[in-house]
């Protein structure tokens, strides 16, 4: 079996993904675009905390942040995402699910 190794974004992009609640702040820019304090106010978190997770997605490039005047907006980046997927994807070619091997037993 060849193994290869997993690219460094789609390691990132499923660690950020492994966070409830950057899964509700992904959530809640399904719709629209949103300033830090909508947010936070739809999170009910303070903005330090969003920050931390903010980051991290942006870090996996699973969320875009544009300036405007004092206020940062945050918006999907779906290519991203469409990677993650494509990933996934690949895992379809297994389907239907085989079935398992037997252990060997060590005794």
């Amino acid at each position: 079996m060849v193994k290869t190794e997993t690219p460094p974004e789609i390691a990132l992009g499923f660690h950020a993904l492994s966070d409830p609640l950057r899964i509700r702040v992904i959530d809640l820019l399904r719709q629209h675009e949103l300033c830090v304090c909508d947010l936070c106010e739809h999170l009910g978190v303070s903005q330090s905390k969003l920050s931390f997770h903010l980051k991290t997605l942006r870090e996996a490039e699973l969320v875009r942040a544009r300036q405007d005047g004092r206020w940062i907006y945050y918006s999907l980046n779906l290519p991203q995402f469409a990677a993650l997927e494509q990933y996934l994807a690949e895992y379809r070619r297994f389907s239907p699910i085989l079935p398992a091997r037997p252990c060997q037993d060590q005794s």
